[in-house]
């Protein structure tokens, strides 16, 4: 199949959709479905086909994530000749008013109707009196679940990554191709040479967005460069971070915008065969990327001369077993291989010498998602958004302590007051921000005196902490620091590989130590025994996991020592003799 057939299938679908008076798109990504998604989008699919309209009436859609996962399930309805509604918390009882009001055309007007009736009802003629008053309250109950698009938690937003999810069905191939999915790899294939795509994708300065931050476009010269008959692309979907769910959410959600960069990506280096590594954890991932890669071989984008072009190329899938350690790339190859997944000593680095002895170029999942909008828009256009050094968006799982809560992509370089108190609605309570923590238990906390801080590569490095994947932590005042620096060092200590003693041996002892001064039982030699401790882990350890494990400590104690100090004299005066 060829890129005239594709875009004959993308019309095709334009033109299907375009015939619903009504479109209702229903969230079924996992944070809406363990709010019960599942039972929402049976129910509206039941209330449309139960209420008697024409078979082009409405539609009922099962989509990605639209970003507000506090308020799910999500439902948003798009009606010809009206603005978007997007409701919230949306329970059986809301998705039958929202078929009510947005299908049966039982609309405001329609409220202030039955109010009058029931006001001018004969007060004998009862079921007619409760009937109205019902109806009513109904619609005012609906107008309750009703989400303004005009918050700052969805204006603020800039979106590359995320410009289709919440607005495709992620099960349906000519969906994405309707909202012009693929058409960057045709561009690729039919319009540029492989060291054209390397160049692009360099000058965008597009980084990896997995926690390096490393140049895209420079790892993909190397693995163009790279002399040998067979290469090859990983997928890193090995999310790990707490409370990180930014790549699951992608693959979830926009499967086959993944696969279209992960496509471009082999055709750049010459790779002839990919994996996407899924920790076991994201079923749904996992379940919808095959369903991707089957979709994409059934219609000629997979496999032996991909649209017709003559380049090769096949992925697969691989599930992790969700060992945090596996997100490095030397351990993630070795469990693609069959192996326990620990790291090794680099160079070679992976582009020399990868899976099984071959070249290989692994990027991260939303790394690969913003490769097909740099093709079509442009390297000019991309380096446009962010800053001089950070380009771009940057994917965040917006948690902790904030009215709003969810996924949400912005540009690099917003200020973290922004992200606090007009994306995510400021802190519940009229509590007093903190800190931030960012990347996870890799990561390090931002205090209150940095609010201004531009969230970029440079500027989270220089306090102390990074980007890390994308996840984003908000602490409000009722959090002790180092019980929250203790939390991550538990992470770490129990996810270690073991292969290297400062990993293995240093994080139990920093945990200990921490005990130690949590428990009330601390001097002020262990404040600096402890320092010094993270400094030995963070500088000697093997890999990523080990010299950013210390991170979590080391900032609190940069940010928040008084409250270290105050736990050890708590101990100090207990300990002091009465006269």
């Amino acid at each position: 199949m060829d890129n005239a057939h594709l875009e004959a299938l993308a019309q095709e679908e334009r033109s299907r959709q375009a015939q619903y008076r009504c479109r209702i798109f229903c969230c079924t990504s996992t944070a809406c479905l363990s709010a019960g998604a599942g039972q929402t989008f049976s129910t509206l699919e039941r209330a449309v086909a139960a209420c008697g309209c024409g078979e082009q009436e409405a539609e009922v859609v099962k989509t990605g994530c639209m970003g507000l996962c506090s308020r799910g399930p999500l439902v948003r309805v798009e009606a010809r000749g009206e603005e978007p509604v997007l409701y919230g918390d949306v329970s059986s009882d809301i998705a039958h008013q929202i078929v009510a009001r947005h299908v049966n055309l039982c609309g405001e007007d329609e409220v202030s109707t039955v109010e009058a009736e029931a006001e001018t009802a004969d007060p004998y003629d009862f079921m007619h009196l409760r009937a109205a008053l019902r109806r009513a309250r109904q619609q005012k109950e609906l107008d309750l679940h009703r989400i303004p698009l005009d918050l700052p938690f969805f204006t603020k937003q800039v979106k590359v990554v995320l410009s289709e999810v919440g607005r495709i069905d992620p099960e349906k191939l000519e969906d994405y191709l309707a909202h012009g999915g693929y058409q960057a790899l045709a561009k690729v294939l039919n319009e540029m040479t492989p060291e054209q795509v390397c160049d692009e994708v360099l000058r965008s300065d597009l980084r990896g967005r997995g926690g390096a931050g490393y140049p895209t476009g420079l790892k993909w010269h190397f693995g163009r460069q790279a002399q040998a008959a067979q290469k090859y692309i990983i997928v890193n979907g090995d999310e790990g971070d707490p409370g990180a769910y930014m790549d699951r959410t992608v693959m979830e959600d926009n499967p086959h915008r993944v696969l279209e960069g992960m496509i471009i990506a082999a055709y750049a280096i010459g790779a002839s065969y990919g994996y996407f590594y899924i920790r076991g954890e994201y079923p749904i991932a996992i379940e919808r990327i095959r369903r991707a890669i089957r979709a994409a071989r059934r219609r000629g984008i997979l496999g032996k001369s991909v649209l017709g072009t003559g380049f090769s190329f096949d992925a697969d899938v691989r599930i992790g077993a969700g060992a945090f350690v596996c997100g490095e790339e030397t351990a993630l190859m070795h469990s693609v291989e069959g192996k326990r997944g620990v790291p090794r000593i680099r160079p070679p680095y992976p582009t020399e010498s990868g899976l099984w002895g071959a070249p290989t170029v692994i990027n991260n999942v939303e790394t690969l998602a913003n490769v097909p909008t740099i093709i079509l828009k442009g390297a000019d256009w991309f380096a446009s958004l962010g800053t001089e050094q950070s380009k771009g968006t940057k994917v965040f799982a917006l948690a902790g302590q904030l009215r709003h809560t969810g996924l949400i992509e912005v540009p690099m370089g917003i200020s973290l007051r922004e992200i606090v108190y007009d994306i995510g609605g400021g802190i519940p309570g009229d509590r007093a921000f903190k800190a931030a923590q960012t990347g996870g238990p890799s990561g390090g906390c931002i205090p209150a005196e940095h609010l201004d801080a531009p969230v970029d590569y440079e500027s989270l490095t220089a306090l102390g902490s990074i980007m890390g994947s994308g996840g984003l932590v908000i602490i409000d005042e009722t959090t002790r620091m180092p019980d929250f620096a203790r939390f991550f060092i538990d992470f770490c200590v129990d996810e270690s590989c073991g292969k290297c003693v400062p990993c293995r041996v240093g994080t139990v002892q920093i945990r200990a130590l921490l005990d130690k001064i949590i428990g009330g039982n601390g001097t002020l030699e262990d404040l600096d025994k402890l320092e010094k401790l993270c400094v030995l882990v963070k500088t000697a350890s093997l890999c990523g996991l080990g010299t950013s494990a210390p991170n979590p400590v080391l900032s609190t104690l940069r940010f928040f020592r008084h409250e270290y100090e105050a736990l050890v004299s708590q101990h100090q005066v207990a300990e002091t003799p009465a006269r």
